[in-house]
């Protein structure tokens, strides 16, 4: 079998064992990046394609006749066509699980950065406010602990749970809102979203993005928000609406926000998030995941999903 893989320059920057990989199928091709107009050409022969982020509509489902298997090497599959991909009766598999420690060190990092006003008094360093200081420390900017905070979670699986235990550990009082899937059962007792949101000092989303999904932070519930509370996004951009939160922290109202991810990626120039002039926003390029050891686990993930579907047994099957 011959196995593609379209963009492994979003996982590995050549600090990566692919040797793995490579014994999961006898014949690769690895391309660094793909284009769409090399899509046709580079998956006419494939058997297993390999995709990050590169789109695989039903045309380059289509250019690849001898297709049997789509393995994504991240956990999301809205970049492929998955209509197309069942109508060929071609699974795709996705990698589950494998940048746990990673997103949850990263959503720490955010609130950390955010509590200790860490990139306010390193500007005043770098400014020369702590040499010109009359006495040994700098006050200017209120520092907060975690121990105390009441932290709200959407999203209650590896990831939430993960982000719950280290809340925990940190002191903070956590609470995981109700599920926001319509077919959820009526015997889920946890709270409603827009009834936590007034009670918290933080939230953390770790929730798909689906239609249910989209913008589901906007101005009417950053305004349910309590003054000062803060705001940390490592799922998806989509999940909050970046007008509403370009707002919210100019007015003061917001205490601040940590945000990974934002929609589209890379963001344009004229992004409302990349605006020089927003207080209390602490903005990380999509590197919550990025640790080497989780950029690793993806490849792992993404050979035992190979080996697995030769076996006869495919796993993590999202659509087949």
């Amino acid at each position: 079998m011959r196995g593609v893989f379209l963009d492994l320059n979003t996982v590995d920057r050549g600090d990566l064992d692919l040797q793995p990989l490579r014994e999961a199928l006898p014949h690769w091709d690895f391309f660094q990046r793909t284009a769409p107009q090399e899509i046709p050409d580079r998956v006419r022969d494939a058997e297993v394609i390999v995709t990050n982020k590169v789109l695989l509509g039903a045309e380059a489902i289509a250019a690849a006749p001898r297709l049997k298997l789509v393995c994504t090497a991240a956990t999301g599959t809205n970049n492929i066509d998955l209509a197309a991909t069942s109508e060929r009766g071609v699974p795709v598999c996705n990698a589950r699980n494998y940048a746990t420690d990673s997103v949850v060190q990263h959503v720490f990092a955010l609130l950390l950065t955010l509590v200790t006003r860490m990139d306010a008094y390193r500007a005043d360093i770098r400014a020369g406010r702590w040499s010109a200081s009359d006495q040994f420390c700098l006050l200017d900017h209120p520092i907060r602990t975690l121990a105390g905070m009441h932290l709200g979670i959407v999203g209650h699986g590896v990831l939430g749970q993960a982000t719950g235990r280290m809340a925990e550990a940190f002191g903070m009082r956590v609470t995981v809102a109700g599920s926001l899937r319509p077919d959820a059962s009526g015997a889920d007792d946890r709270p409603a979203l827009d009834d936590l949101l007034p009670k918290l000092d933080a939230l953390s989303l770790h929730c798909p993005l689906t239609e249910r999904t989209q913008d589901l932070i906007d101005a009417r519930r950053l305004a349910k928000m309590p003054a000062g509370s803060l705001l940390i996004n490592t799922a998806r951009g989509g999940l909050v609406e970046p007008q509403a939160l370009a707002a919210a922290l100019r007015s003061g109202r917001l205490g601040g926000a940590g945000i990974d991810v934002v929609d589209p990626e890379p963001p344009p120039a004229d992004h409302p998030l990349l605006a020089t002039d927003i207080p209390n926003l602490v903005l990380t390029p999509h590197t919550a995941w990025a640790a080497r050891s989780a950029r690793q686990n993806v490849l792992e993930e993404v050979r035992a999903n190979i080996e697995a579907f030769m076996a006869g047994a495919p796993r993590n099957v999202v659509a087949s």
